[in-house]
């Protein structure tokens, strides 16, 4: 079985309760989150099986109507990404640190999921939207060079919607740093 991740983001708080609905109905997925997002919108995040995802996306877009904002759906999601989500990750120092800032829940999503493929790194966290005006970002730690390579590749993930907010690459960061990205 090929783990998938999938979400749709919607303008409309009371259309996500109904779109959530809907993709629960349609296919058996696992509900990874549902709620409210800065600013007044409404995110919802599923996992499973990559078809079974696929469907509950077609039909989440589908109910979201005029509400919909944006949507993704990415198969053989790094198993990294998840647990960056839920803010489970275990990184206990900084070597070289990456953030990638979007202005898209779903850009940013897809973005650590290529940034943790195309190189050696570990991500740190990935926010989603609550008090930073509707933006996420994604943070991650390894060698220089890999670090550089994934915040590249994060970004031209992000890049390709036209939805970049900012990518730095910072060598040596102060230790400091790491409990203000937990």
């Amino acid at each position: 079985m090929n783990q998938a991740i999938g979400g749709v983001e919607l303008s409309s708080m009371a259309r996500g309760f109904d779109v959530t609905d809907t993709m629960l109905k349609t296919a058996p997925v696992t509900l990874l989150l549902a709620r409210t997002i800065c600013p007044g919108k409404y995110i919802v995040l599923v996992s499973g099986d990559v078809a079974e995802v696929q469907a509950g996306v077609e039909a989440g877009r589908a109910r979201a109507g005029v509400s919909w904002v944006d949507h993704f759906l990415i198969a053989n999601v790094h198993p990294d990404v998840l647990p960056a989500v839920s803010g489970t990750s275990l990184v206990d120092k900084l070597e070289a640190l990456g953030v990638v800032e979007a202005f898209s829940v779903s850009a940013l999503l897809e973005a650590a999921d290529a940034a943790v493929k195309a190189a050696t790194v570990r991500l740190i966290e990935v926010r989603l939207a609550m008090a930073m005006g509707g933006k996420a970002f994604v943070s991650m730690t390894g060698s220089v060079a890999a670090v550089e390579t994934a915040v590249a590749a994060a970004a031209a993930a992000v890049g390709r919607r036209g939805l970049l907010v900012e990518k730095v690459v910072i060598p040596q960061p102060r230790p400091e740093l790491l409990s203000e990205l937990l």
